[in-house]
């Protein structure tokens, strides 16, 4: 019995793992170098392989200060990000204003821009306010842009959303809240999570927004800046970078799962 499904063309197949190995390589090479033994350059092939730099890596508090900032600022970040990408994803998704589309397009700007625009515009913002650069003018500015992250998703799960629903749980005698709890948030839930994951991910590893609201403070990212411009033990950066890696890769994977597994909502097909 012949399949429907056509097979791709070889010259397709050979284009499309060349064009993978293109963007996976230097990553590869990333992992690779981690466990060199050559402390001073990119030699290659690595002279010798040794895991001495995990624990090198582990014993230095300077990774941990770093990493502990990534990790406060992307939490705090994303959750602000959830809260207000909800927010404004279930007004702009329900209302019909004059406008309207004005608004989606200012809503999504901040991602659309260059990040040194975003990041000019933000120090900008801060001088003229008077704010000191701390840990919440970081948190400020990696919001920005994480509430397009999360307005994307919800926005696209709350269109599909049949009001029907909604207008059910009024009949029946729910108020807003109990309608929220009950029949918006468990359709939208998955959508809210994948976009989360995607929030923390971008929060976590972002250099340019970071490089003007930090002040003196060092994030993980801009730590790695700075060990690459004037490093002390090379292949410490590298295994830095391999847990960033990890560390950005399976909160987006997570999320595609998600987003897959969730695009149908109760009543979306009436």
């Amino acid at each position: 019995m012949r399949s429907d499904r056509s097979t791709a063309p070889l010259l397709l197949k050979i284009a499309a793992a060349a064009g993978l190995l293109f963007l996976h390589l230097p990553i590869l090479l990333i992992f690779v170098y981690a466990f060199t033994t050559e402390t001073r350059s990119f030699q290659w092939p690595p002279p010798g392989f040794t895991t001495r730099w995990l624990a090198v890596t582990w014993e230095r508090p300077d990774v941990w200060q770093a990493l502990m900032l990534s990790l406060k600022v992307a939490a705090i970040a994303t959750l602000l990000a959830l809260v207000l990408g909800t927010l404004c994803a279930a007004a702009l998704s329900r209302a019909r204003f004059f406008g309207r589309e004005a608004v989606s397009l200012l809503v999504i700007l901040p991602i659309a821009l260059p990040g040194i625009v975003t990041g000019i515009a933000l120090r900008s913002a801060f001088g003229l306010a008077e704010l000191p650069f701390s840990f919440w003018t970081i948190v400020l500015g990696h919001a920005t842009f994480c509430i397009v992250v999360v307005y994307n998703n919800a926005v696209a799960r709350f269109r599909r959303l049949s009001v029907s629903l909604i207008e059910a749980s009024y009949d029946l005698g729910a108020d807003g809240f109990q309608t929220f709890r009950h029949v918006v948030l468990p359709n939208i839930a998955t959508a809210l999570l994948a976009g989360g994951m995607l929030a923390f991910a971008l929060s976590f590893d972002e250099v340019i927004v970071t490089t003007f609201t930090a002040g003196q403070q060092q994030t993980l990212p801009i730590w790695m800046l700075q060990e690459l411009i004037r490093p002390r033990e090379r292949p410490v950066t590298n295994v830095v970078a391999m847990a960033v890696v990890l560390v950005t890769f399976l909160p987006i994977l997570l999320a595609y799962a998600l987003t897959r597994e969730g695009e149908d909502t109760a009543g979306s097909g009436k």
